[in-house]
Formats: structure tokens, sequence, C-alpha cells
């Protein structure tokens, strides 16, 4: 199979190459693609030197699928003149995720939903996708009615410059261009892409939005607080859940340890629950300080913690790609 990155110069792209090598994703051709200024250079993959070109000469190779990880406004220009051309495009911006003309996928969740009239899927954004993989197996069980989240996110989040940020701060350096607005290194910036009119930022209204889209389930009510913390390794989150129906502690925890990508990470007594540290490189995500919310019923209190730039982002878009390819779901679609 042909595949395109679109983006594949920056820190998701680079990450979604090494994904599709790390899983032996069928590639029988590889297209880094990237803006104009970035022509020429080249990626790494599988060991070999790949020329980055531009999207004008990679909708002419057509490929069967396109990762797209290079911007909201990239993808509203660009994604539908991929689809146009028999290409399905999976994308990781924000610019499809709410329309109702697209489905939001987390492949654990809804990729049955997929079919090959699907020319532009969206990825969820990457502090959702690890709350609803654990969200999603408690709310089949005991129906999820409130969700609170407070989240403590890594700069890799925002992209490599802001890596510099946080790395030339630690050294003393402060004159680099900033990407915040404040220092990062040893500081928490309670504010996560741009403020909206309630109060809320456009980070937890994603949060709030995109889990009831992703789960099916309009009646949810998500609340959320997303944070920015000086880390690099993943995405971290407190959660508390509010259910319909009474659990069982131990139940949950057999659930959680059951469930398609989600490993279980819940031993106080030995120190031993998820961390960016130890989550950092891994598909999965990980769960664990999990125990009763004692001050209302049918409430839990759990700690997720993912690597954002690989379920949050690249491993998510290449297991739809797997997805698709394993039941046959890229190409021209069949008239019925």
């Amino acid at each position: 199979m042909k595949i395109a990155v679109v983006g594949a110069t920056g820190l998701v792209g680079g990450e979604i190459l090494k994904v599709l090598e790390e899983r032996n994703f069928p590639v029988t051709e590889l297209l880094a693609v990237a803006s104009e200024r970035s022509v020429g250079k080249e990626v790494t993959f599988k060991g070999k030197q790949i020329k980055v070109i531009g999207f004008e000469e990679a909708i002419a190779a057509k490929p069967e699928i396109a990762i797209f990880s290079a911007g909201g406004g990239t993808s509203l220009e660009l994604a539908p003149r991929f689809a146009e051309a028999g290409i399905t495009v999976i994308d990781n911006s924000s610019a499809w995720r709410m329309d109702p003309t697209k489905k939001l996928v987390v492949p654990e969740i809804n990729a049955g939903e997929l079919t090959r009239e699907d020319k532009i899927i969206a990825n969820p954004n990457c502090s959702t996708i690890q709350m609803v993989v654990v969200l999603n197996p408690l709310h089949k069980k005991y129906k999820v009615k409130r969700v609170v989240v407070s989240t403590y996110q890594s700069v890799t989040g925002t992209g490599k410059a802001a890596v510099d940020q946080l790395f030339s701060e630690r050294a003393g350096d402060h004159s680099k261009g900033k990407v915040y607005p404040h220092q990062i290194d040893l500081n928490v910036l309670p504010h996560i892409d741009v403020f909206l009119d309630n109060g809320y930022t456009k980070e937890e209204m994603k949060m709030t939005n995109e889990t009831k889209k992703i789960m099916g389930d309009d009646s949810i009510a998500v609340t959320a607080t997303t944070v920015r913390i000086p880390t690099i390794g993943g995405h971290s989150e407190a959660v508390n859940i509010e259910f319909e129906n009474e659990f069982d502690l131990d139940e949950v925890r057999q659930i959680l340890s059951e469930a398609e990508g989600v490993i279980l990470q819940d031993d106080p007594k030995k120190a031993l629950y998820p961390m960016p540290l130890t989550a950092h490189g891994k598909d999965e995500t990980f769960v664990g300080r999990i125990r009763r919310d004692e001050s209302q019923p049918k409430t839990l209190n759990l700690w997720i913690v993912a690597d954002n730039l690989r379920k949050g982002a690249a491993t998510n878009t290449v297991q739809i790609a797997e997805f698709l390819a394993k039941h046959d779901l890229v190409g021209v679609a069949q008239a019925v």
C-alpha cells in the first residue's frame, strides 16, 4: 500500500513514520509530504532516506491513504483535494472533528462505523483519546453520567518549539522566542489553546464535545480544566466519573485490565501508578489510582496517562489505517 504522511517533518509526523515502521504496516511506497519550505529535506524510514515532496506531487502520486499532521489550515485546504482524488485522508488536526459528516475515530471504540465512503476521517484530540479509551468499557457496564477531568499536559503537545523553550529555560537561557505567554519551566499554565467567550479554552471544549461524539452519547456531561506542565513524556489526567449505576471496585479493575489498549497500573503500596516517564514511547493508555469518590455515591476517581505523540496522535492514526487496510476500506467507493 502506498502511504503519504503529510507533515512528515514535524514532531507528530516523525512519530507517525516511527509507528508505521514499528507496527510493520504494509507500506510498499512511502511519500513524505510537507510544505514548500521543507521540500527537498530528507526523513528516515526503515533505514532509508526519503526526500520530502510537495502537496501537488503527493496528490498526483495517488497514495491509497494520506495521514495528515500538518495543522488545521492545511487540512481544511488540502484534505478535500486528496479525497477528491480517491485518497483516504486520516487527519490529526481539529479541522474535521466536529463536522457532522465526518467520523471521529478511536479504533477500540468506533472503527466499526467506517466505510469506503469515508474519505476524510478525523483523529480526536490527544487528551480526549486516552480518556475515552478508559471511559468506554466502564460506560458499557455502568453508564457514565458526568465526567470532571483535570489534565496535566506535556509540552510536546504544542510542538518542537515548545520543547525547545522548556529546555532553553531549564538551561537558564530565556532569550529564545516564546511559544507560551509565560515561562514553562518550573511553572504550570492553566491555558491550552485559545480562551473562548464562555471562559473555557478550546482544548477544554474539545474534550467535552469530542467525548460525546466518539462515545455516541450526548447525555454524558463533561467539564474539563486543561493544564500545560513542564514534562515531555505524555499527558496525565485526573478523572472523576459519576455513573448512573453502582459499581464494584474489583470489577472496575477487572474490566480495565481486560480493556483493549489499556494497561492497569494500580498498586499504590508499591508506588505503582501511571507516569509520563513510564508511558513515554508506548502505544497503550495506562490507568491507576482507582478509588471510590467518598463525597458522593456512584462516583469513581482514577488517573490516566498516555504518550500524547503515540496513542494521542500517531498510533491512533496508524491504527485507523490498519483497520481500513484489514477491512479493504480504501480505494474508490463501490456503487451499491
